[in-house]
């Protein structure tokens, strides 16, 4: 393997960069694989699968706790013990990296332990990572390298880690619960967090400088959470910038500042989840030339060529948004491209995005509020849970559909949804945009009852004006 010149080489073996790899391996191509960490990157090890694994324990806590005042069920005194649950959790990552171990050895892709280095246009220097052997080889020749190395948590001026201070990445591994825990930020990360630690006991304050939780996604759809954490006890503090962290005691005092005025909120834990910046720096681009924007994401082409003509990048070091399926999805289109198996191109806008907290939220396409700044004239469907019978069933009926449609022909520009199962829902609305579908089709599709999925029938039968159980 030493002297060996491959077809592609990937650096990164998250679901961008293992994906990538195996599809080329498919199209015949001879495929290597670097990764410093573990086998699935980020996304299965310290990422998606393990979060999942904790919000999956933290609905158990809900439903537990439901099941006696809600079916008649005798629990007697719920109790838990914190590092099983963090143990389940790592156990679920650890169980899924060794499949993507396996799943490169199935396709013949070599997979080398190593720290990677651009040493140039079509070389791939390694060197040893800490605590792991030496790889086989100084560098790995290559018709083309493909990066995929993925992001990393970011932190804000002046902070540093430990000490009861964490980004997401700590937090799967922290196997105490403390008592309160402030989170910086509402996004995607704070949600599922905020959610998590409070199903299990802890005062949870969460902190956001925009005036909504989840920037960027649909204002209704984030009051509509916002409500519902405020329900269960969360503390929601928007329009709160961050100022400094101090400690106090044996917890923390995060300073804030809303509209000029000065506020402090205490914690025993701070929680960071101000995003994710692609981890691209420490590459070696430079002695290519690669160009990247302020923020560190490379410039790619429709190819996802970078502007070194044999160096592709995919994931998060390419563009937002930061999202697993989006990055395994650019994989497949990038090496498919190579192969000559498919045009140029991506679409952006059919990636949904998901957050995974209680109730879910799933979203793609154009909101509202895109649309019509666009100049785009619309007509929206809505359609609450609290009208569906299999919602009404399971007893949860938190949120509701909402399908945008232009008002012109129909076609499906969007969809918001916040309520139980929504991650799974949308993908319905991402095969229907796929197919280029119209609120009118998917009001006549006929849906199982009683199912959740009926919803998304009832919103698009309600931008026609045509509801039934609304």
């Amino acid at each position: 393997m030493a002297n060996s010149k491959y077809d592609l080489v990937v650096i990164g073996s998250g679901p961008g960069g293992y994906v990538a790899a195996i599809r080329a391996s498919q199209l015949k191509m001879r495929v290597a694989v670097v990764e410093r960490d573990l086998p699935g990157g980020v996304c299965l090890n310290w990422g998606c699968i393990p979060s999942k694994a904790l919000l999956n324990s933290a609905e158990m806590m809900e439903a537990i706790r439901g099941a006696s005042a809600e079916h008649g069920i005798a629990t007697g005194e719920i109790t838990f013990d914190f590092k099983r649950v963090i143990a389940r959790s790592r156990a679920a990552a650890d169980k899924l990296s060794k499949g993507v171990r396996f799943l490169l050895r199935k396709n013949k892709v070599d997979y080398f332990e190593a720290n990677a280095s651009i040493a140039g246009p079509n070389t791939v220097a390694l060197a040893p990572v800490a605590g792991k052997p030496a790889p086989p080889a100084e560098a790995l020749a290559a018709e083309r390298i493909l990066l995929a190395a993925g992001s990393g948590e970011r932190l804000l001026p002046g902070m540093k880690i430990g000490d009861g201070v964490m980004t997401s990445r700590e937090a799967l591994v922290n196997d105490r619960l403390p008592a309160s825990i402030v989170i910086i930020g509402a996004g995607a990360i704070g949600a599922e967090f905020g959610y998590f630690y409070q199903a299990f006991g802890a005062k949870v304050t969460i902190v956001e400088l925009e005036k909504q939780m989840l920037p960027g996604f649909d204002a209704e759809i984030a009051e509509e959470l916002r409500k519902n954490f405020v329900k269960r006890g969360v503390n929601v503090m928007l329009g709160h910038g961050y100022k400094s962290l101090a400690r106090n005691g044996s917890g923390w005092q995060v300073a804030l500042a809303a509209a000029g005025k000065a506020a402090t909120v205490e914690a025993e834990a701070v929680l960071v989840a101000v995003g994710r910046g692609p981890l691209s720096r420490e590459l070696g681009l430079d002695c290519v030339g690669i160009e990247a924007d302020r923020a560190g994401y490379l410039k790619i082409d429709d190819s996802f060529r970078t502007t070194c003509p044999s160096i592709y990048a995919i994931g998060d070091v390419a563009r937002p948004p930061l999202l697993a399926h989006k990055a395994s999805a650019e994989g497949v289109a990038a090496v498919e491209i190579m192969a000559g198996v498919r045009e140029p191109g991506f679409d952006l806008m059919n990636i949904p995005g998901c957050i995974y907290c209680e109730p879910e939220v799933a979203c793609v396409g154009l909101s509202e509020a895109q649309a019509r700044e666009r100049g785009i004239e619309v007509k929206v469907g809505k359609f609450p849970f609290r009208a569906n019978g299999k919602a009404v069933a399971v007893n949860q009926t938190e949120g509701f559909v909402k399908i945008v449609a232009s008002k012109q022909y129909s076609e499906v520009l969007g969809c918001q949804i916040i309520g139980h199962h929504a991650t799974d829902l949308i993908s319905e609305i991402v095969l229907g945009r796929t197919l280029e579908t119209t609120t009118l089709e998917l009001g006549r599709s006929v849906h199982p009852h009683p199912t959740l999925s009926e919803s998304i029938m009832e919103a698009a039968l309600a931008a026609e004006g045509e509801a039934i159980n609304f």
